[in-house]
Parts: C-alpha cells; sequence; structure tokens
C-alpha cells in the first residue's frame, strides 16, 4: 500500500525579477527518502529548499504538509538573535527532560553549548542550528550544506546519525563522499526544471552527461527542422504560403520554442600560472614546535614539502591545521626548531576567512583596488597573470553576469564568494598555493574543474580540507594533526591515511548522567558479530579502496614502462615511482586490514 507523501509542492513558480526562477515545478518527499538536492551554485537550491521548508512563498502553486508532520530545516545562515547561548539556540523547543539530546548533538558535532551567540564564529553558529534539528528529530529534515565547517569526525558522526534516522531526508552538499554513503534519490534543478532519479548521488554525473546528450540531439534535430521549414518559406510561391498558413504558424511556433531553450551556465573559466621555477626544495622544518599556552599545536614535527607536492592538512576542528600552515610558511614563529623556505618562491593563499573579500565592496571594486591587480590609471582593468583585463570580462570566466559586476559583496552566496576569492587568488602568478578549505560552498562542478586545474598546476599545494572525496582526488601525502601536537605524515589521500593509520579506538562510553536514548536511536555497539559499526562501515568500504588501488599501481606502472620517461621527464618518473611505491604500501595494508576485519566479522 502506498504511502502518503510527507511533503508535496505543485505547480509551483517563482520570480526574484528577471527570469522565473521555477516554473511549473512540482516534487514530493515520501517516508523514508534520502534525497540529494544537487544544481550549480546559484541554480536555486536553497531558495527551494526555503520553498519546502514554508519559509519563502511561491508566486504560484501550492505546498501540502499532512497534519501532524514536522518539517525541519538548518540553513546555511541561521539567526540566532535573542539566544545568550548556542545551547539556549540548540533546545529552544525541547522540553527540559529532553535537553540531553542537545548535548549528544553538541558531542558528536564538537560546538560548545556554553557558548556565547555574541562571539560565535560563522561556523559555531551553522553547528548550533545542526544540533538544533538533531535534538528535534522532526519527520523530515531538510539540511542546506551541513558538512561546512564540519571537521571529517563530525562529518562521520553526523553521516551515522542520518544513516539510523527514521525521519526524510533532504540534502544539498558539495560533499561527494557524505552524499554517496547516504542518499538513494537525486532531485537536480537544471535552468528551473526538477528532475528526480530514483538513485542516489552515485552515478549522478553519468546520468547528468545522457540527459545533456539527449538534450543536445533533440536541440539539433529541431534546428534542422527550423531550417528546412525555413527554405520552403523562402523557395516557395505566394500562391502555396498562401494555401499553407497553418506551415507558417508551425516555423513560427518552431522559432519561439528554439528561442525559449535556456543554454546550459558554461564552466568557470579557472586557471592557474605557476610562474617562476620553484627551488625543488619547497619546505623543510625540523624539529618544528609550537604551543598556545597550554594548548600543544605541534611537537617535533619533521617535514619536506618537494617542488610538485601535494599535501593535504586534516584533523579536528581547532587543532591548529590553518596555525601549522602559517609556522611553514613563516608568517607565525615557531616556539622550537626551525623552517626553511625554498628558493623563488611565490605564494598566494586562499584563506578560509574570505578575508581578502570586503562584504561593502562591490566586484568591481573588489578587484580593481586589489593592490596585486590593479592595473595603473585604469579604472576598469585588472591584472591576470601578468597581461591586463576588462573587469567584467574577467568575472565572466567565473560565471558572474554584468548585473552582478556592480553588486556588493555582501549580496552573494557561499559559492558565489568562494569564486569570487578563487578570482583574486588565480590572477596572480604563484608556485605555491595554499588553499585553506577551498571547498566550502562549491558545487560539484567547480570542484570537479578544480581538481583538474590542481592537478596541471606545475607548482606546490597546500591544502586543507574536511572534503574525504577531494583530498583524494588531489593529494600526494597527507598530515595527520592529532591533536595534543602529534603531527603524522602518510602518503597518499584520505582513503590512504585510513588505511595505514593506526586501528581506532571504540568509541567512549556515554557520560553516566546522560538518560538513556530511546530505542529507535541507540548508541554505536559492537555486534555479536565482534565488530563495530564504524568497523563494519570500514568493511565494506575495504573492497572499493582495494580495486582503486590496484588500478592506479596498473596506470602508475604502465606510465613507468616508457623507455624516454627517466631521461625526458625526470621529475615525472621520480613522482611516478614515488607514487608506485607508496600505493603498494597502502595496497598491503588494505589487504592486511581487510583480512583481520573479515576474520573477526566470521566470529
Amino acid at each position: 500500500m502506498a504511502r502518503a507523501p510527507l511533503l508535496q509542492l505543485s505547480g509551483i513558480s517563482l520570480t526574484f525579477g528577471g527570469n522565473p526562477l521555477f516554473d511549473g515545478l512540482s516534487l514530493v518527499v515520501q517516508p523514508g527518502d534520502r534525497v540529494a538536492l544537487v544544481g550549480r551554485n546559484g541554480s536555486g537550491k536553497s531558495t527551494l529548499m526555503k520553498v519546502m521548508a514554508g519559509l519563502v512563498e511561491p508566486d504560484r502553486g501550492e505546498r501540502v504538509v499532512p497534519a501532524g508532520t514536522s518539517i525541519g530545516y538548518m540553513e546555511q545562515d541561521p539567526d540566532l538573535s535573542g539566544f545568550a547561548t548556542l545551547g539556549d539556540y540548540a533546545a529552544a523547543g525541547l522540553p527540559a527532560d529532553e535537553s540531553w539530546r542537545v548535548a549528544a548533538a553538541g558531542e558528536g558535532l564538537g560546538f560548545r553549548p556554553d557558548a556565547p551567540v555574541a562571539t560565535a564564529s560563522g561556523g559555531e553558529r551553522r553547528r548550533a542550528a545542526l544540533a538544533r534539528l538533531m535534538a528535534q528529530a522532526p519527520d523530515v529534515m531538510l539540511l542546506d550544506e551541513p558538512t561546512n565547517h564540519l571537521d571529517i569526525a563530525a562529518i562521520e558522526w553526523l553521516e551515522a546519525q542520518l544513516q539510523a534516522t527514521r525521519a526524510a531526508v533532504v540534502l544539498i552538499s558539495h560533499d561527494r563522499a557524505f552524499l554517496k554513503a547516504l542518499t538513494k534519490a537525486t532531485l537536480w534543478i537544471d535552468r528551473g526544471e526538477v528532475r528526480r532519479r530514483e538513485s542516489g548521488f552515485d552515478g549522478f554525473e553519468e546520468w547528468r552527461e545522457t540527459v545533456w546528450a539527449e538534450e543536445d540531439e533533440a536541440r539539433h534535430k529541431l534546428d534542422r527542422k527550423i531550417k528546412a521549414e525555413a527554405k520552403w518559406a523562402v523557395e516557395g510561391i505566394s500562391a502555396r504560403r498562401k494555401r499553407n498558413q497553418g506551415r507558417v504558424r508551425a516555423l513560427a511556433a518552431l522559432r519561439a520554442e528554439r528561442a525559449a531553450q535556456i543554454r546550459r551556465q558554461g564552466t568557470a573559466a579557472l586557471e592557474l600560472d605557476a610562474g617562476p621555477t620553484s627551488g625543488k626544495r619547497v619546505i623543510e622544518a625540523k624539529g618544528l614546535t609550537k604551543s598556545f599556552g597550554e594548548l600543544p599545536i605541534v611537537r617535533n614535527l619533521d617535514l619536506r614539502v618537494m617542488r610538485g607536492d601535494r599535501v593535504a592538512f586534516v584533523g579536528p576542528n581547532g587543532v591548529g591545521k590553518t596555525t601549522l600552515l602559517r609556522l611553514l610558511t613563516g608568517e607565525t614563529p615557531p616556539d622550537a626548531g626551525t623552517v626553511t623556505l625554498g628558493t623563488n618562491l611565490e605564494i598566494a593563499v586562499f584563506d578560509q576567512a574570505r578575508a581578502r573579500l570586503d562584504p561593502e565592496a562591490t566586484l568591481w571594486d573588489s578587484l580593481t583596488n586589489d593592490p596585486l591587480m590593479r592595473v595603473s590609471g585604469s579604472s576598469d582593468q585588472v591584472l591576470v597573470r601578468g597581461q591586463p583585463r576588462h573587469v567584467v570580462a574577467y568575472l565572466k570566466d567565473f560565471l558572474f553576469d554584468d548585473a552582478q559586476a556592480r553588486a556588493p559583496v555582501k549580496s552573494l552566496s557561499g559559492g558565489e564568494r568562494a569564486r569570487l576569492l578563487m578570482a583574486k587568488v588565480m590572477a596572480q602568478p604563484s608556485n605555491l598555493l595554499i588553499l585553506d578549505e577551498p571547498t566550502n560552498d562549491l558545487d560539484v562542478e567547480t570542484l570537479d574543474l578544480l581538481q583538474d586545474v590542481l592537478g596541471e598546476f606545475d607548482g606546490t599545494v597546500l591544502l586543507v580540507s574536511h572534503d574525504r572525496d577531494f583530498i583524494d582526488r588531489v593529494a600526494t601525502q597527507t598530515v595527520a594533526m592529532e591533536g595534543q601536537g602529534r603531527v603524522t605524515v602518510y602518503p597518499g589521500g584520505w582513503s590512504d591515511y585510513m588505511a595505514q593509520r593506526p586501528a581506532a579506538s571504540d568509541p567512549a562510553p556515554a557520560p553516566a548522567n546522560r538518560p538513556a536514548k530511546p530505542a529507535e536511536t541507540p548508541p554505536p555497539a559492537r555486534k555479536a558479530d565482534g565488530l563495530s559499526f564504524t568497523e563494519k562501515k570500514r568493511l565494506a568500504e575495504l573492497p572499493d579502496l582495494i580495486a582503486r588501488l590496484e588500478a592506479e599501481i596498473g596506470k602508475l606502472a604502465q606510465l613507468l614502462e616508457s623507455p624516454d620517461l627517466f631521461t625526458k621527464e625526470p621529475v615525472k618518473f621520480r613522482k611516478a615511482s614515488e607514487m608506485l611505491a607508496d600505493r603498494q604500501a597502502a595496497l598491503s595494508a588494505a589487504e592486511e586490514e581487510w583480512l583481520d576485519l573479515e576474520t573477526r566479522a566470521g566470529g
């Protein structure tokens, strides 16, 4: 028997001036749904989610929520006005005897309930909003970029909670690993139309390319038909045209149909210029030690970064990843140890705080007034990798239109601000690129392009990110900051680090004063088969990891078989040899880990 929808939109139309954002949109959310809501930055994902939440009233159409159904919404920028602490906000509306729910969510998310709202960062506010939603346990959870500003441990905790919940879940996220782990259906917003696919995010990109290919073929056929009909209209005699006015009207309709079709938005024109070649050794740290009061950031770290390396820094929020970057670039002095920078370095920084963006300035002024981009004597040109460009033309490379050029930075979405900062960073030649949380708010297509650009970049990259998939795609080594000053360097990306690190201990037991959770949300615990929830998940992931490592080893071995590689491209030969050794070690570790878990699972 079919179950009634928890949420239904019918014939929704919405216009914010100019072209309609949605027109005639309909969708339903069913019990048990796990839905990825995807689309380009600016396509209307957040607006649609606000319509679903009942916070934005459409121009036309109907929103139906059955009586007794609760809808919970976590927005990107929550309003905490009227609350003294983050905990007060998170617990609002909960019965006093259920306040443990906020404490449980706060523990998993790493936010401090007693932190004052007045001094809370944007990331802390968003974690409080997420804790509030999890504590309320609504029938439908609408989450807009929930993983932004969360560290990987908190992301994995949230992933487990959402997998266990009975609520329907609709997610907006750029985090591929998060979406693949959770979703069973996909809603794709593309030029005002919403398509639904009854399959999770894994495979979305192949589906999208198929849809676009079919669309291109249909457009091509329509163009050919218009051309044939137009030729008839020109060559036909007057009497014939008079007798076939229906055909003339049909031609006009075809042209109107073609004119009404909305072209797909292109991709941002991301490009990096490595500038002058740096020395072979980029950074050499020996015995690096730094503390702030009683809080150790790093103790006795030895790290060598060579030209062409892509180094990812991972660890919990607050562990000191940004501080370590500043230590390695010489911006912050160490308490002990030395940092030696290589020769001929040109450094460009993408900072997570977006400090180079003045929210009150227009996009135009933000670029033309930047000292690194200013063209002497010109108010409409910017210096891009040594060459002058018109400011609007350069903004269009990053998908901004003419009207946005004179708009203030504060009017931009999170993804648009990230693209604007990229425009600044990528305008200057650099051979050492510092990327501190670059993936926050970017859509999947832009992340793909950024990954490709970094792959072709001749310089060196230091990356801080909590996006596991992005780290896997980009990093050649991973620096794990484990707290209390412990820092360990692993070859490869996130999956390689997970395969090589010592086995994690079981989760600590819940505090004794916390009331027991209801049966529908049991805490993770060991099962009868001897594996914890985390270990079961790891066992399921290992075959894919092993297959990927085997494929990479095969490709690297094939590359190294080239007889001219060593003589013509010695740097590429060295990097490929190192990567081959790294992947072989990671494969051996993964196979041993799989064998251990499989043996224990079998009892």
